[in-house]
């Protein structure tokens, strides 16, 4: 079906935008307001925050002999018919996941593969990876797994791949372990979200003496409450890099690696950092920061491989996800996505993704559709302008870890940034069909059913 075939009802423009006024009063709303931006005047509290003591119930290890533990799942496939179930256990343990679609009654049983991992003076536990495959569409599973201690979780799958099928995505990054970051994952439990989308910064680990490795565990502990239950999306941050020759530590990402498959294979790439997937109306890009992104390096080859496959025919959202932001018009690690962008952009633009979404900056930020392709050394034409046809950024590095917001926006705020706020929360993408999704940020000062910056984002090929 052609794109002149698709145009929406007038009617339907008209409910979408009602629906989004009503969202909050408080709501920032921005349509087509580009150049218009707004600086929030909202502070939090600016200090650094507070990681939860190894004897909080929250990080603490379940009860129970050789009981599983930081549990997770993320999806095991391009198309949303797998799972990968992974957890640790203290004690040599099957790697086997029993599961139905009825809880307590598993038909079937799968079995995977055990391993460990050690750096510097820890050896991790017993850490169990398997993957359910040939799964329904739109069915919840129920699953159990662990021999002598027995827990149970479930999952949802998703209603298929398709151009109309609506479906919300949660936005979380640089979540960390401390009390701000319990807020976050309070607050994103009673929202919408099915399936999360997390660009990079996972536990911190980095931050204690000699990268403290328990707490990956504690860190795994903590989200299981969401993870074990949807599909958390993997993208790799710096604080994953983990480099510390003075201890003979020079294999970098080795402990996200050891803990955080992804589906990376199915999507032809060579590298567990990046990888894509389809999930509902969306084809899904997650990109690596910190690994090689030079013209003709294995990430760019792939990128430029990945983007001829995909069909807006069948998932007209194109959403990449990355770590360090492209356009960041905060103080704090300011230009610090600069040199990947130039490599990358002229594709992304060409592509018409979508929607960017990045971490890294303990703030948020939403920016208009802007580009800065026209540069070729020596035309100076190196200023960002805005461009219905780019994609718009979106930092969302404000989960809450314990180095504290991002508080200094640099001034005056650039003409393409649309919303900026030095506070910790999450977001969430809601697509409705293929030619309109909501986005919506929510404070961690806020109850849930407040919206701090909300935008509908109209589909770059099919919003006619």
């Amino acid at each position: 079906m052609g794109q002149s075939e698709t145009s929406t009802h007038p009617m339907h423009h008209v409910s979408l935008l009602l629906l989004l006024m009503t969202l909050s009063s408080s709501s920032s709303l921005a349509l087509l307001d580009e150049g218009s931006g707004r600086t929030s005047h909202y502070m939090r509290r600016l200090s650094a925050g507070i990681d939860l003591p190894y004897t909080d119930p929250l990080v603490e290890a379940p009860p129970g002999e050789n009981a599983p533990q930081q549990v997770h799942i993320t999806q095991g496939d391009i198309l949303g018919k797998a799972v990968i179930v992974s957890w640790i256990t203290d004690q040599p343990s099957a790697p086997k996941v029993w599961y139905g679609i009825k809880q307590g009654d598993y038909h079937w049983v799968k079995e995977g593969r055990t391993s460990q991992y050690s750096f510097y003076n820890y050896t991790s536990g017993f850490i169990h990876r398997v993957t359910l495959d040939s799964l329904q569409y739109n069915t919840k599973y129920y699953y159990k797994i662990g021999e002598v201690t027995v827990r149970e979780f479930w999952f949802t799958t998703p209603p298929g791949i398709g151009p109309d099928i609506a479906y919300t995505f949660g936005l979380i990054g640089d979540l960390g372990q401390s009390y701000d970051s319990v807020t976050t994952l309070e607050h994103y439990a009673q929202s919408s979200g099915k399936c999360l989308l997390y660009v990079g910064d996972l536990s911190y680990a980095d931050n204690y003496p000699f990268y403290y490795q328990v707490r990956w565990d504690t860190w795994s502990r903590l989200i299981e409450s969401s993870a074990a239950y949807q599909p958390w999306i993997w993208t790799s941050g710096n604080h994953e890099i983990e480099f510390l020759p003075e201890v003979g530590e020079t294999k970098i990402f080795k402990s996200f690696k050891a803990r955080f498959p992804t589906p990376y294979k199915a999507s032809n790439s060579t590298s567990q950092l990046w990888y894509s997937i389809k999930r509902g109306s969306a084809h899904i890009i997650v990109l690596a920061s910190y690994s090689s992104y030079g013209i003709f390096s294995p990430q760019w080859t792939w990128l430029q491989t990945e983007l001829s496959t995909v069909d807006r025919n069948v998932t007209p959202w194109l959403i990449v996800l990355l770590h360090c932001p492209w356009y960041n018009s905060n103080a704090a690690s300011y230009m610090a996505g600069e040199s990947m962008r130039v490599v990358f952009e002229q594709m992304v633009v060409t592509s018409q993704v979508d929607v960017v979404f990045a971490g890294h900056v303990h703030a948020y930020e939403r920016t208009f559709p802007v580009s800065n392709i026209l540069y070729n050394i020596t035309n100076g034409l190196c200023i960002p302008e805005l461009n219905p046809a780019a994609p718009t950024y979106i930092v969302i590095g404000d989960g809450g870890n314990n180095e504290g917001p991002s508080s200094t926006f640099t001034e005056p705020q650039p003409n393409y940034s649309a919303y900026r706020e030095a506070s910790f929360g999450h977001g969430l993408f809601d697509i409705k069909n293929r030619t309109h999704a909501i986005w919506t940020w929510h404070r961690n000062q806020d109850g849930e059913p407040v919206v701090a910056d909300s935008v509908i984002l109209y589909n770059k090929v099919w919003y006619a």
